[in-house]
């Protein structure tokens, strides 16, 4: 090869990349407060950590995550504006589940080609949600991989630091018999389990562009609802409530009742009614178009309930109110008991994340720990309203 060969004839647009940033510098700003320092450019992000001196032992927590396939559905449509308010919901939500208040978070997007406008645009979905979260973004990267992704296809991750008291923290330690579950509302499917859903809209032939009746738009405008983002409220809860709140779990992977478990001591139930709620008709598309079982729905999707809260027994009227009052719609959901009855009935109606095709209507669904946690149980029972 005589010819002389430069990064861009390579694939790789430097001048498109300072074009982003120029873009995104707006929104990103609006993130930080005076504990950024330095501005967009940098190396490393840099935060003011001088609040910690005065807390008697402070934790920091740590979260990182994705948002899946659902970034298919945003390239399908060329609208890039609400994956990355998805992303940070992933993320930062983790955080707070031990009661921690988000401080920072960093993402990384990379792609095939850098679109200033479409980068531009990711970038602005993940400052609103933090902005939302108060959460600073204090850095990130852009990475083109030409050759390796495709022209018009990306993946974004994000990572988050959040700190609590160590005498604030949630968890299973805190948790005791009859306390109540409080359900806070999903915004829709939020951003897991879209390789079931997509597999299950294609198969049915059903295009992003299809307008769907029973949700009242598109079916590409519903799958790309952005994610709840609780930090804010359950932040603001944990400050209400005190020592009456116990545990919090993010409903993702996994469903309502795996994710539950681990946040719940070994020999504690909690009893979970479906038909306090109704799911979003967008879940009854998905199980009625795939015929998907129950027990698979409800191991892989959200089911309409994307945090749970387990407070004291006399904490429920203080909690409903305080989230109502932020927007949150939320509602009792179940009860924690002693587990030793569950033991000793295991058998058919006992479901763990490996028994795919039980769980039907009429069946009584517990689940036992999950991911690598050996935690309590749930037990999901009735029918959705």
């Amino acid at each position: 090869m005589n010819e002389a060969l430069t990064y861009a004839a390579a694939g790789v647009d430097v001048e498109a990349g300072d074009r982003a940033v120029e873009l995104m510098k707006a929104a990103v700003a609006a993130t930080h407060g005076p504990q950024v320092l330095g501005g967009i450019g940098g190396f490393a992000g840099l935060f003011d950590a001088s609040e910690l001196v005065g807390m008697r032992r402070p934790l920091l927590a740590s979260s990182t995550d994705g948002v899946g396939t659902k970034v298919a559905v945003a390239q399908a449509m060329d609208k890039h504006d609400t994956i990355g308010f998805d992303l940070v919901g992933m993320v930062v939500d983790d955080i707070v589940v031990s009661g921690a208040r988000p401080l920072f978070m960093t993402d990384y997007i990379a792609c095939g080609k850098v679109v200033p406008e479409r980068i531009a645009a990711i970038v602005g979905g993940i400052a609103a949600a933090c902005s939302q979260a108060g959460c600073a973004l204090v850095g990130g990267e852009t990475a083109e991989h030409p050759g390796l992704i495709g022209e018009h296809e990306y993946d974004l991750a994000g990572a988050a630091v959040g700190v609590v008291e160590a005498d604030d923290l949630l968890g299973p330690d805190r948790v005791r018999d009859g306390d109540v579950v409080v359900a806070m509302a999903s915004s829709g499917l939020h951003s897991n389990g879209y390789s079931l859903v997509r597999r299950v809209f294609a198969a049915a032939g059903w295009m992003f562009e299809r307008h769907v009746p029973e949700l009242g738009r598109t079916l590409g405008e519903e799958l790309l609802e952005p994610t709840r983002v609780y930090a804010a409220d359950v932040v603001d809860l944990a400050r209400s409530l005190g020592r009456g709140l116990h545990a919090v779990s993010h409903v993702t992977g996994g469903g309502l009742g795996a994710n539950l478990a681990r946040v719940l001591p070994l020999g504690l139930r909690a009893t979970l009614d479906r038909s306090t709620w109704t799911p979003a008709p967008v879940f009854g598309l998905v199980a009625e178009l795939g015929r998907v079982p129950r027990a698979d729905l409800e191991r892989t999707l959200n089911l309409g309930v994307g945090m749970v809260a387990v407070v004291a027994a006399d904490q429920v009227d203080a909690a409903l109110t305080r989230l109502a009052g932020r927007g949150v719609p939320s509602w009792v959901l179940g009860q924690v008991t002693p587990d030793g009855a569950g033991r000793d009935r295991s058998g058919p109606d006992d479901v763990g994340q490996g028994d795919a095709g039980k769980g039907e209507a009429g069946q009584d669904d517990v689940v036992r720990g999950a991911k690598g946690v050996d935690g309590g149980a749930v037990q999901l029972v009735g029918r959705h309203a």
